[in-house]
């Protein structure tokens, strides 16, 4: 039967429980054995047939059971739906993936240096290529955001700087996907989430989801979303969000069924054309990057990933909100697919456990593994920094912290970053290298346009840089942690012991300055983490403490360099100061310092 006619047929009675009475055990034990309350999932079957199915509690307060047609929230998962959107107006001819985005939103300002030829096109923007920041602070932690605010709250009148060039490598951005919200705000003249649920998810039979704001508790809670969790079984509401177009939807598993079988089809809807089936086909499969003409297939395309786990090659998308974790994979070739939602989220659960309980339920054949083919030069061998990095504000962090070292190791590849396990990567021909547990080609070695010898992954691109780069950000790095561990303790222990003589050491100013830095800590434990963008009692104090840093460091400096004559302690002192000085330019230039969680 075609899968434009199964769409249009409901499942009888609603929403069905899944007979595999085994999958339903082996999800419960495994919930217990993460410490996660519940979860809600659907499989799709070859036949098209959707089962659907929950284990665990709702609400870890009242210990309710969580069921089947229960409402979840899924976060980024809303950008697949969204994309499908979007996919929709183009197949109406209403909008085309190559228009640059300045275009439609002449009231966003980039900051591009290849504008003149590689302007931020809407292709762009689903492919998460535009070369975009991630997001702030502020736009992901608030509890000042308002469910009807316009999309463009979040600009705050910011120029939009743009990092690397428009469509050659992949950079997650929930900024990008906000911006699409505004576009198709901007070709329907109606709200994203008015136009999405009547356009978009009734045709598709999904009238459990939508794109509008819903919440567990306070006004105008939805009694049908189960609640979400953190650690410990910590109930938490949703609340409203800046990006909203990049995380915020409601859905339930049967609706979820119903939209990855979407993905799968001919595009048809009660046999009309919907969606481009062309489209549909490129959601998941890169375009024009580096790594796509490096000739690594895995990568994000229109809404989705491809994505090589558990023995399984398919589509899909993951996503994370307040107290839920969420998977989506479509397996197009087998016309199979998954979803799961889980409302707990905890940092160190191991959700790629239920992704594999999903893949081993739909009987998926084992993608077969590319084979050695010759092996790798010493080309490559070096130290790379993540090129872009996700968040702007945290890019001198993540070069100092998160670079990765490469080697050769007899054949292959030892791909090492500083803070996870290293991989061992087999070379499959060209510049293309598969991490053990892949099947397909997972790495992929680059000459960028600017001759930069580069790595990719497909979502993420590093940038060999020189090993005294990464040394000089290690010797001033380290030594400012000394210099600021040398004052804190020498100055507790003078203020114990000099007694009023306490006053009379350079070091003193710098001591106060650097313990000045826990008087935020307090502060920010009586607020909620989610006010960790907003601008409070905590955050301003963390800002005026980090701006008197380098000036109470200046102030030793003057102090001890006219105190005559020195002991060896107090050149020490100085030492100390010089190093935490230097630390705090550095920090400054790298726009940490001060630092401002809200800007």
């Amino acid at each position: 039967m075609a899968f434009a006619t199964l769409l249009c047929i409901p499942l009888a009675g609603g929403a069905q429980p899944v007979t595999d009475a085994a999958l339903h055990k082996a999800m419960t034990d495994l919930l217990a054995a993460q410490g996660l309350q519940g979860a809600v999932w659907s499989t799709v079957a070859d036949d098209g047939g959707i089962a659907v199915d929950a284990a665990g509690t709702r609400d870890a307060r009242t210990g309710a059971a969580l069921h089947p047609q229960d409402q979840v929230h899924v976060g980024s998962v809303a950008k697949t739906v969204l994309a499908t959107g979007v996919l929709r107006l183009v197949s109406q001819r209403r909008l085309s993936l190559d228009t640059p985005v300045s275009e439609l939103l002449p009231g966003v300002a980039f900051d591009n240096p290849w504008a003149s030829d590689s302007p931020v096109r809407v292709r762009h923007l689903l492919d998460h290529t535009a070369g975009l920041d991630d997001a702030r602070l502020a736009d992901m932690f608030s509890l000042m955001a308002r469910a009807d605010a316009p999309l463009s709250a979040f600009l705050d009148g910011r120029t939009l700087r743009v990092r690397s060039r428009p469509g050659s490598r992949h950079s997650y951005s929930n900024t990008g996907y906000t911006l699409l919200g505004m576009v198709i705000e901007a070709v329907t003249g109606a709200r994203y989430e008015a136009w999405l649920d009547a356009n978009l998810l009734r045709p598709l039979r999904m009238h459990d989801s939508t794109f509008a704001f819903t919440t567990q508790e306070g006004a105008g809670a939805n009694p049908r979303v189960a609640m979400g969790h953190f650690e410990n079984g910590v109930a938490h509401a949703a609340v409203p969000m800046f990006l909203r177009p990049a995380g915020q939807f409601t859905t339930t598993a049967e609706d979820m069924g119903r939209f990855a079988r979407f993905l799968m089809s001919d595009g048809r809807i009660d046999g009309t054309a919907f969606i481009d089936p062309t489209l549909l086909r490129a959601m998941g499969q890169p375009e024009g990057t580096e790594a796509v003409q490096a000739g690594l297939r895995v990568g994000y395309g229109l809404g989705m990933a491809t994505r090589d786990r558990h023995g399984a090659v398919g589509k899909c998308h993951g996503g994370s909100t307040v107290g839920y974790r969420a998977m989506l994979c479509v397996f197009p070739q087998h016309q199979r697919a998954f979803f799961i939602a889980l409302n707990a989220d905890h940092e160190t659960a191991d959700y790629g456990r239920f992704d594999r309980l999903l893949i081993e339920s739909l009987g998926l054949p084992m993608a077969e593994a590319l084979p050695r083919m010759g092996e790798a030069g010493d080309a490559m061998e070096g130290y790379y920094i993540p090129s872009p990095n996700r968040f702007a504000r945290f890019e001198w962090l993540d070069a100092t912290l998160g670079f990765v070292r490469i080697t050769r190791e007899g054949e292959g590849v030892r791909f090492a970053p500083l803070q996870s396990s290293a991989l061992m990567l087999t070379p499959v021909g060209g510049n293309l290298l598969r991490a053990d547990d892949r099947a397909l080609a997972s790495h992929a070695f680059v000459i960028t346009a600017e001759g930069t010898r580069a790595i990719t992954t497909g979502l993420q691109t590093y940038e060999r840089v020189a090993l005294p780069v990464i040394a000089a950000r290690w010797v001033s790095l380290a030594a400012g942690l000394l210099g600021v561990a040398w004052l804190l303790v020498m100055g507790a222990v003078r203020f114990v012991l000099d007694g009023r003589d306490r006053w009379k050491r350079p070091g003193v100013i710098p001591f106060l300055g650097i313990a000045a830095l826990l008087l935020p800590v307090p502060l920010f434990l009586r607020q909620s983490f989610l006010q960790l963008g907003d601008l409070t009692p905590a955050s301003g104090t963390l800002a005026a403490v980090t701006a008197l840093l380098p000036l109470t460091m200046v102030l030793g400096l003057i102090f001890g360099l006219r105190r005559r004559p020195w002991s060896a302690l107090d050149i020490v002192d100085v030492v100390a100061m010089v190093a935490v000085l230097q630390l705090t330019v550095v920090l400054a230039f790298g726009g940490l310092l001060p630092l401002r969680l809200w800007a």
